[in-house]
């Protein structure tokens, strides 16, 4: 890693606090590298060589059975993956691999599992990384489970909105295929659906949404006050 990147990466929120020396040992072993679109991190089933963490760019995590495949997550910055295969040196469950040009930190796995035993803040800083992805999966599931696919792409489409602070037009952060995958659709009927929602209070045009009635939108998809909250 150049000197250049160093303060960058020690306030990432995972090395903020934790002890100056041992950061440092860390940052020794790691490198900062920047991947191109479509490349393929790693494939489940492999040893956890590196733990990843998104600076700039998103990741796509996919895991498949057969000829079956499913997006599980997507990784925006700035986020770790997959800190528990890392730390407890098991098999990655999931695939990963760039959705866009984008900067990984890559640091050694023995390294992160001998600092985060050794320094409390670094700790602190594994169990937060470690919270956020149980509760991702917890949110993804329940949606899974308790909505019909129409309404899980109108609450996407508000979670979306929220995070760009109540925007009523954006782009969408995927490709059409890649978002039905993560919803659990097949691009049909995501089509569909995109199709529903005109009547709904949502224009699509290519990859353009435009909410036109934030309220209706709303009342159809009814977001949940804590399955639809980040963190």
């Amino acid at each position: 890693m150049r000197a250049a990147e160093k303060p960058e990466i020690a306030a990432l929120p995972l090395f903020a606090s934790m002890d100056p020396d041992q950061r440092e040992q860390i940052f020794a072993a790691s490198f900062l590298q920047v991947f191109p679109p479509s490349l393929k991190l790693f494939d489940a089933g492999q040893k956890p060589d590196f733990l990843h963490i998104v600076v700039d760019g998103m990741v796509e995590l996919f895991t498949g059975n057969a000829d079956r495949a499913t997006t599980m997550a997507i990784i925006r910055p700035v986020r770790s993956f997959i800190l528990a295969a890392a730390y407890t040196d098991q098999p990655y469950l999931m695939s990963a691999r760039t959705l866009t040009a984008s900067r990984i930190l890559m640091t050694p796995s023995p390294l992160i599992r001998d600092a985060i035993d050794n320094d409390r803040e670094l700790m602190r800083g594994a169990m937060h990384e470690l919270a956020f992805g149980f509760r991702y999966f917890v949110r993804a599931l329940s949606d899974m489970k308790l909505r019909q696919s129409v309404e899980r792409l109108g609450n996407f489409i508000l979670l979306e909105s929220g995070e760009r602070d109540g925007a009523v037009q954006f782009e969408l952060p995927v490709e059409k295929r890649t978002l039905a995958s993560l919803l659990g659709m097949t691009p049909e009927n995501l089509s569909r659906a995109f199709g529903v929602l005109a009547t709904h209070g949502v224009i699509v045009s290519g990859n353009t949404v435009q909410i036109t009635d934030a309220e209706k939108l709303a009342e159809f998809a009814r977001p949940d006050p804590f399955l639809d909250q980040p963190g």
